[in-house]
C-alpha cells in the first residue's frame, strides 16, 4: 500500500470537513456583524449550538495527522504560519468564550459586548485561516529540512487576498446556512445577504484562481499545460454551473436548502482545484508526500486508529445534525 497516499486523502478529506462545516458556523458569528435584533441573534446562535463545537473536531484530526504522519511538513509549515495559526487559534478560543458568555449576560451592554466579541473572533479566526492558506501556497523557504524564512514571510498581499477571501466565503456559507435553518424576516435578509456574497465570493475566487498559477512553474504548468489542463478544466466550468444553480435557488423563495448546497459546492471544487495544483508537494515549492511521510510501520498503526476513529466521527456528527434537524424558531433556546 503507498500509505503516504492514503493518508494524505485523510487528512484532506479531514480538512475539507473542517472549512465546509466549521465555515458556515464561523460564517454565522461573521454575521453578527450586521444582524442588530437580539431576538435574531439568539435564533443565528442557536441554530448552530448544537453542532459548533464538534465540527472542529476535524481542525484536530487535521493537525494531530500531520504531526504524526507528517512530521517534516509539520515542523515546516508551524515555524513558517506560526502567526497565523496562533491568531486563528485566539480567534476560535475567543469565539467559544464569547459563545457561552453571551448566554450569562446580565445586562443588555454585556450581551451586546459578547455578542461583538463573537463576531470579532470569528472574523479574525477566519482572516487567519485564509493567511495560512495563502502563505502555503505562495510557498516557503526551506534548507536542508527546516524553514529558513523571516518573520514576515506569511503576510502578503497574496495572503491578505486569501484572508478576506475566505472571511466573505465564511459569511456565504453562513447566510445560506441561515436560509436553510430560519424562516420569516430573518431567512429574507440572509437571502439578500447570500445573493452579494455570492458575488463577492465568486469574484474572490476568480481572482485568487488567477494568481495561484503564477505562484510557481509547477502550478502554471498543472492549470494551462497539457496533460494538466485535462484535469483542471472542469473545475471552472463546473464551478460556473453551481453558481447558475445557486443564483436561480437564492431568487426562489421556496428554495431553503439548495443555496447552501451550491455554496458548499463551491468550496469542495476550490479545495479540488488546490489539491490538483499542489499534488503531489505537501509543502510548495518542494517537500513532496513521500518526503514529508514518517516510516511505514508508524503510518500503518497509525492508520488502524484512524480506521476505527474516524467513522465514528462521522457517526456522531450525523447523529448530531439528525437530532437536531429543522427550523429554529424564535425565543426557541438550546441553552
Amino acid at each position: 500500500m503507498d500509505l503516504p497516499i492514503i493518508w494524505a486523502g485523510l487528512i484532506a478529506f479531514a480538512v475539507l470537513a473542517y472549512v465546509v462545516l466549521d465555515g458556515f458556523d464561523l460564517g454565522v458569528g461573521i454575521l453578527f456583524g450586521v444582524e442588530r435584533g437580539a431576538t435574531e441573534r439568539d435564533t443565528m446562535v442557536n441554530s448552530i449550538a448544537p453542532v459548533w463545537d464538534g465540527n472542529e473536531t476535524w481542525l484536530v484530526l487535521g493537525g494531530g495527522g500531520l504531526f504524526a504522519v507528517f512530521p517534516l511538513a509539520y515542523a515546516t509549515i508551524l515555524p513558517a504560519l506560526y502567526p497565523a495559526i496562533i491568531g486563528m487559534l485566539l480567534g476560535l478560543v475567543f469565539r467559544g468564550v464569547a459563545f457561552e458568555f453571551r448566554f450569562r449576560a446580565t445586562t443588555n451592554w454585556g450581551r451586546l459586548a459578547w455578542d461583538y466579541s463573537f463576531a470579532m473572533g470569528s472574523t479574525f479566526a477566519a482572516f487567519c485561516q485564509g493567511l495560512a492558506l495563502g502563505g502555503l501556497l505562495q510557498g516557503i523557504k526551506i534548507e536542508g529540512r527546516g524553514y529558513a524564512g523571516g518573520w514576515w514571510d506569511w503576510l502578503t498581499p497574496f495572503t491578505v487576498l486569501c484572508g478576506f477571501a475566505l472571511v466573505v466565503g465564511y459569511a456565504l456559507l453562513g447566510a445560506t446556512w441561515l436560509i436553510w435553518r430560519t424562516d420569516g424576516p430573518l431567512q429574507a435578509r440572509c437571502r439578500a445577504y447570500a445573493i452579494k456574497l455570492g458575488i463577492a465570493t465568486l469574484s474572490l475566487i476568480g481572482i485568487v484562481s488567477l494568481w495561484t498559477p503564477f505562484l510557481h512553474p509547477r502550478f502554471l504548468e498543472r492549470w494551462f499545460h497539457w496533460p494538466g489542463i485535462a484535469l483542471t478544466s472542469p473545475v471552472p466550468l463546473l464551478m460556473a454551473l453551481l453558481a447558475w444553480l445557486g443564483w436561480k435557488a437564492l431568487h426562489n423563495a421556496n428554495s431553503h436548502i439548495r443555496p447552501f448546497a451550491c455554496a458548499l459546492g463551491w468550496f469542495v471544487l476550490c479545495f479540488a482545484g488546490l489539491g490538483i495544483s499542489m499534488f503531489p508537494l505537501m509543502v510548495p515549492p518542494s517537500i513532496t508526500i513521500w518526503d514529508a511521510a514518517a516510516p511505514y510501520d508508524s503510518q500503518l498503526f497509525l492508520l488502524v486508529g484512524a480506521s476505527v476513529l474516524v467513522p465514528i466521527i462521522l457517526g456522531y456528527t450525523g447523529y448530531a445534525y439528525w437530532v437536531f434537524r429543522g427550523k429554529v424558531k424564535p425565543g426557541v433556546h438550546y441553552h
